[in-house]
C-alpha cells in the first residue's frame, strides 16, 4: 500500500484526542487499549479506568498483563479473574479492576456449556489441560471471551481492556478467529467423526480414513497425546459450535459503536510503526478508532535553547571563555555572601587560556548545558517519529502523555497519567 506522505504536516496540525469527552459519553461502552509490547498499556488501561470512575462512570478495568503493577497502583492484594472494587476512588463513580486467568475462563466455559459428567472429563482430559493453560492464541482468545462475559452481565456502563502483551498486537484481532477456526475446522470434525459414527463403521472411518495421518501424528505427537485429543473431541463435541458463535458475537461487539479502540505507543520509530499497521488493520476491520495515546513523550522548560547552542556555551565554558559573568555582578552585593566560586571567578579570567581548569560553577553549568543538549537531541528525535506517522495518518486524532519522573505505584500516580492525558499534549517541563 503507498501512501503519499506530506512532510509538512506537524503535530500541532493533527486533531487532538479529548479523552474526557470520550470517556464521559454514555455511549462509550467498551475501551480497548492495544499497541506493541512495553509501551505502557496496562497504565493507560487502569488511568483510564481511575478518570472515568473519578467522572462518574462505573466502570471496571480488565486486564491480561501477567505483572502485578495494575494490582499494585489500585491497592489490591491480588487481581484474579474475578472483577474487585477497587478502593479510594473520589466522586460518585466505582472502579473494578480484574486480571485475565486465562485457564480458569476456559474452565468457566466448559462448566457452563457442558454436563457435570462431561465437563468433567473435559476438564481432566490431558489435551484440554495443555489446550487451555497455553495454546497459541489462547489467551487473546480467552480475552475475548471475558470481555464478551463482562458486556453480558451488563453490570458496569464502561470496560476498559488492557490487550494481551503478544509478540504482535495484531494478534488480539486475529485469535478469536483463529481459536474459534482450529476447534471448529475440518481437522477437529475429522477427529470427531469416529466418536460420531461410533462402533465398526467409526473404527473402519479411523483405520481407513485416518490411518496414515494418526500415524504421521503418533510419531510426531505420540500415540498417548492423539488418544487424549480424540477423547477430548469426543467429550467436547456439543461445544465446538458455541466457540465460533460467541467469536463471531464478540467480534461483531468489538465492531459496535459502543466501542472505541485506542492505539497506544511511545514515541520511537519500531513503536510508531506498529501502530500505523495497526491503525490500517483496524480501518480494514472496520474497527472503531478513537484516536492514538503517545505515551512517555519528554519536553523541556527551555526548549528555546537548541542542542547546537547549548553545546556550544559548555565548550566555551570548559576552555575558560566565559568565566567572568560581569553581569552576573551587577547592582550591590550582600558583603556577608560566601560564595567563594563566584568571588574567585576573575582570577581564573585572568589567567587567560593557560587557566588550568574552569571554576566549579562553570564545569556544573557546563554540565547542565550538556544534559539539556541531550535532552533537545531526544525531543528532536521523538518529534520526527511522530511526523512519519502524522504524516501517514493525518486524520488520527492523538492525545501525548508526558513522561512522568518515577514508576506508577499508587492511584495517585494514575490519576497524574489522567491528567497528562487530558491536558491537550504538551509536553513542555515533563521528565
Amino acid at each position: 500500500m503507498t501512501h503519499g506522505i506530506s512532510h509538512g504536516i506537524a503535530l500541532q496540525d493533527t486533531p487532538l484526542l479529548d479523552i474526557d469527552l470520550l470517556l464521559d459519553d454514555p455511549g462509550t461502552r467498551i475501551i480497548v487499549c492495544c499497541g506493541a509490547g512495553g509501551v505502557g498499556k496496562t497504565t493507560t488501561a487502569a488511568a483510564l479506568g481511575v478518570r472515568a470512575a473519578e467522572r462518574g462512570r462505573k466502570a471496571v478495568v480488565l486486564t491480561i498483563d501477567p505483572a502485578r503493577r495494575l494490582a499494585q497502583s489500585m491497592g489490591i492484594d491480588l487481581l484474579d479473574n474475578t472483577p474487585r472494587r477497587v478502593d479510594g476512588i473520589k466522586g460518585d463513580g466505582e472502579l473494578h479492576a480484574m486480571m485475565l486467568d486465562m485457564k480458569r475462563t476456559f474452565d468457566e466455559i466448559v462448566e457452563a456449556h457442558a454436563d457435570p459428567a462431561r465437563a468433567r472429563a473435559i476438564l481432566d482430559n490431558p489435551f484440554y489441560q495443555s489446550l487451555s493453560a497455553g495454546f497459541a492464541g489462547t489467551q487473546e482468545y480467552m480475552a475475548m471471551e471475558k470481555l464478551g462475559q463482562l458486556r453480558a452481565r451488563d453490570e458496569w456502563d464502561l470496560i476498559v481492556v488492557d490487550t494481551p502483551p503478544s509478540r504482535s498486537a495484531l494478534d488480539f484481532l486475529d485469535a478469536p478467529k483463529r481459536l474459534g477456526s482450529f476447534l471448529d475446522g475440518k481437522f477437529i470434525k475429522l477427529l470427531m467423526a469416529p466418536a460420531k459414527m461410533g462402533g465398526r463403521a467409526g473404527m473402519k472411518f479411523l483405520n481407513v480414513g485416518m490411518s496414515m495421518m494418526t500415524g504421521t501424528l503418533g510419531k510426531l505427537l505420540g500415540g498417548q497425546l492423539l488418544r487424549d485429543v480424540q477423547t477430548f473431541v469426543a467429550a467436547m463435541d456439543t461445544m465446538f459450535g458455541g466457540f465460533r458463535t460467541r467469536a463471531d458475537a464478540t467480534y461483531r461487539l468489538l465492531q459496535a459503536p459502543g466501542t472505541a479502540f485506542l492505539v497506544v505507543a511511545a514515541p520511537e520509530r519500531d513503536a510508531l510503526r506498529e501502530a500505523a499497521y495497526f491503525v490500517e488493520r483496524l480501518a480494514a476491520e472496520e474497527m472503531p478508532l478513537a484516536g492514538l495515546v503517545l505515551n512517555r513523550v519528554h519536553g523541556s522548560g527551555a526548549a528555546r535553547l537548541s542542542a547546537e547552542r547549548a553545546l556550544a556555551a559548555a565548550e566555551n565554558l570548559d576552555e575558560g571563555g566565559i568565566v567572568d559573568q560581569e553581569a552576573g555582578k551587577a547592582g550591590p552585593r550582600d558583603s556577608t555572601d560566601p560564595s567563594p566560586a563566584v568571588e574567585s571567578a576573575p582570577e581564573h579570567a585572568s589567567a587567560g587560556p593557560s587557566a588550568p581548569s574552569a571554576p566549579p560553577i562553570a564545569q556544573l553549568t557546563a554540565g547542565l548545558l550538556r544534559l539539556h543538549a541531550e535532552r533537545m537531541q531526544v525531543l528532536a528525535r521523538e518529534q520526527r517519529t511522530r511526523d512519519r506517522f502524522t504524516a501517514l495518518h493525518p486524520e488520527v486524532a492523538v492525545a501525548q502523555v508526558a513522561a512522568l519522573p518515577g514508576d506508577v505505584h499508587d492511584l495517585a500516580g494514575l490519576r497524574a497519567i489522567g491528567d497528562r492525558l487530558t491536558t491537550g499534549g504538551d509536553p513542555a517541563g515533563a521528565a
